[in-house]
């Protein structure tokens, strides 16, 4: 499951043997509406699973879906990367927005009209990681985006489901490394590493199935 605002090809460098895994990406739905909940999102998201026992792999917001999805069916195992596991691993700034309700005022166009503001937040040298970024943030439907990010700084569950393996960068800009507990550390890692760091995601992935 991609991260918020992201479609499968953030998965495109991740190599695992074919031999032992059949890969099936999921995308995201269109929400039936702002206020369906995360719950039932996940629910109508198991539908599109259509193997049993499945190990399931979520990115940032999707590793939160992934393990609202496990709640709703029987899975080998939950893998999240980027992510957090509870509310207390969210960022004092995320509870402060929660509370507040400022996050609604977040202009959605820089997302779904990346391309006309990219020139104002990066400079030449990010010129290459903007154009990567302009591919992986696909996903850009006003109201799932409204919905993805109200669900993100609100999500409320209060402790962690138990047989998480969380992978997580240590200079992750979204969800500090100082917030979370039990995961398995990627050196230099930011919020985006699964696309620039995909190889030491892929080794940690194997050493976790294999283990």
């Amino acid at each position: 499951m991609p991260g918020l605002a992201a479609g499968p090809e953030i998965f495109e460098n991740i190599k695992l043997s074919e031999e032992l895994y059949e890969f099936h990406y999921l995308e995201w739905l269109k929400p039936l509406a702002l206020e369906e909940t995360i719950a039932n999102y996940a629910m109508r998201m198991c539908n599109e699973i259509k193997h049993n026992n499945p190990i399931l792999v979520g990115v940032s917001f999707g590793g939160i879906m992934v393990q609202e999805m496990s709640k709703f069916m029987d899975v080998q195992k939950v893998i999240i990367i980027s992510s957090v596991k509870s509310q207390n691993e969210l960022p004092k700034r995320f509870k402060i927005a929660a509370k507040s309700k400022i996050y609604k005022l977040f202009p959605t166009r820089i997302i779904t009209n990346f391309e006309n503001y990219a020139k104002y937040f990066v400079g030449k040298t990010l010129e290459r990681k903007t154009k990567l970024y302009k591919k992986y943030l696909s996903v850009r439907g006003k109201k799932y985006l409204k919905w993805s990010i109200h669900n993100t700084i609100n999500w409320n569950q209060e402790i962690a489901l138990d047989n998480i393996i969380h992978i997580h960068g240590t200079k992750d800009e979204i969800f500090p490394i100082k917030n979370i507990k039990n995961y398995l550390r990627i050196e230099n890692g930011n919020h985006s590493m699964i696309i620039f760091k995909a190889k030491e995601i892929s080794k940690l992935i194997h050493e976790s199935l294999t283990c």
